[in-house]
């Protein structure tokens, strides 16, 4: 279960108490604490972080952390910060980050977060505004919006399509 499903299925209880008085039950006053979410979920994410750490150490498997790229050797190869490893397999988890524009690029730039600060925040927004149209942008506009925060979403197109 990655992260966002946590908030997704957050999400989906509100959806359910939304519609209970559909279904004969009465709900009233029900509140949502978006804090204890964010502890639970962190706690979840740190929990299964050391699982799969464990299970990594159990089996044997190196972790090498660092900038990285493949060799010309004949053998599969990558070298690390100057040190090359050479196996059968190799699994390259890149630990991506989002690129952000600067003030000067697009005014207003800093004052956005990224998918990534979404994790981080310490309230439901009372309004939020999504730029991007991937998966992710769309389950976070949709996390925010069943918790009532008025959200937007943004697609930047140079032309219909």
């Amino acid at each position: 279960v990655c992260v966002g499903q946590v908030m997704w299925n957050a999400a989906v209880h509100a959806e359910f108490i939304h519609d209970h008085s559909d279904y004969g039950f009465e709900t009233p006053s029900v509140k949502f604490n978006w804090r204890t979410i964010k502890e639970k979920r962190d706690a979840y994410v740190t929990r299964l972080n050391e699982i799969y750490e464990n299970n990594i150490k159990k089996a044997h498997i190196d972790i090498i952390r660092g900038y990285g790229k493949f060799t010309a050797d004949p053998q599969p190869t990558v070298e690390v910060d100057g040190k090359k490893y050479t196996a059968p397999h190799i699994l390259i988890a890149t630990g991506g980050h989002p690129a952000v524009p600067s003030d000067s690029e697009i005014p207003g730039a800093s004052l956005g977060i990224t998918s990534d600060g979404f994790f981080d925040l310490e309230e439901l927004p009372r309004r939020s505004v999504i730029v991007g149209a991937g998966y992710i942008a769309v389950e976070i506009a949709g996390i925010l919006s069943t918790r009532g925060s008025k959200s937007a979403l943004l697609i930047r197109q140079d032309q219909v399509v």
